[in-house]
């Protein structure tokens, strides 16, 4: 299937892994200045250096959509600057993924593909979207939703290594993000981790760096710049995270139970999706 991914950082770059494994094509859709903390697994960093390797998977960046079909001709993931998604018009996707996680709908609608999943909460299955795949961690991690919509959104850091809102940095002034910590450095409690419009920011906890936005992006008081994790295991600094596996494979489920739809006519899925069926 045409695949188009509206975001490219961390959890839309697993959805889009685990579509990519299946052998679907796959295009993703960015802002101009990404701002992704796990840089190192997110397809949003080739905006700026062209390509990005995550794991197995090679986005790179394309202008137009004869760019972005031979890019995904050689095997790869096209990422393209398109804030709005417009590029949907040109390539046709069969199913749309809005990825973004801005926690609302930025604009994406039921009528944008023949299906469309939305991701996490803000959309309702069903009006503005197919279905929906649960972003909450807990034993609905990954599930797919016909009717209604997501949990909403805490604001509360999912726990990973024993810590929730501790293990954020986040930006202490209005400016320019200036890293003083590396993602794959270990660092102490207490230790300087950058530095955002003059102000110094500390990391809360021990542990490596698992993710750092990138030098001079502008950042506002309050933005999440940084990640440290507990664990102090730098090889999870390069790896996809469970949830974003665990998510994309939802994803996944949900394309693959809608395409077997579409093929031999059954009427397994609730009504909110017999709509593409029958398209």
């Amino acid at each position: 299937m045409k695949v188009m991914i509206r975001g490219a950082g961390d959890l839309a770059s697993g959805i889009a892994y685990e579509l990519w494994l299946a052998g679907h094509d796959i295009l993703m859709t960015d802002i101009g200045v990404p701002l992704a903390v796990r840089r190192a697994v997110s397809f949003s960093r080739a905006v700026y250096e062209g390509k990005a390797q995550v794991e197995n998977a090679l986005g790179v960046l394309v202008h137009n959509r004869e760019e972005a079909l031979g890019v995904i001709a050689s095997g790869n993931i096209a990422v393209i600057v398109d804030e709005k998604g417009q590029i949907r018009r040109e390539y046709r996707p069969d199913v749309l993924v809005d990825g973004i996680m801005a926690k609302r709908n930025t604009g994406t609608c039921i009528g944008d593909a023949p299906l469309v999943i939305a991701i996490g909460p803000g959309f309702c299955a069903g009006k503005d979207c197919h279905c929906v795949v649960e972003t909450q961690r807990g034993p609905s991690l990954g599930k797919v939703i016909y009717q209604g919509s997501a949990a909403p959104n805490t604001g509360i850091p999912g726990e990973v290594g024993g810590y929730t809102a501790e293990r954020l940095l986040r930006a202490a002034g209005f400016g320019l993000m200036e890293p003083v910590a590396e993602i794959g450095d270990f660092i102490q409690a207490g230790e300087l981790a950058a530095v955002t419009g003059g102000v110094p920011v500390y990391a809360q906890i021990s542990g490596v760096v698992r993710g750092m936005l990138q030098k001079g992006v502008q950042v506002k008081k309050g933005l999440k710049i940084g990640d440290v994790d507990a664990r102090r295991d730098r090889e999870l600094c390069y790896t996809i995270s469970d949830k974003a596996r665990c998510v994309g494979q939802g994803v996944l489920r949900a394309a693959v139970q809608a395409g077997a739809v579409k093929r031999y006519c059954c009427t397994v899925l609730q009504p909110s999706c017999l709509r593409w069926a029958n398209t």
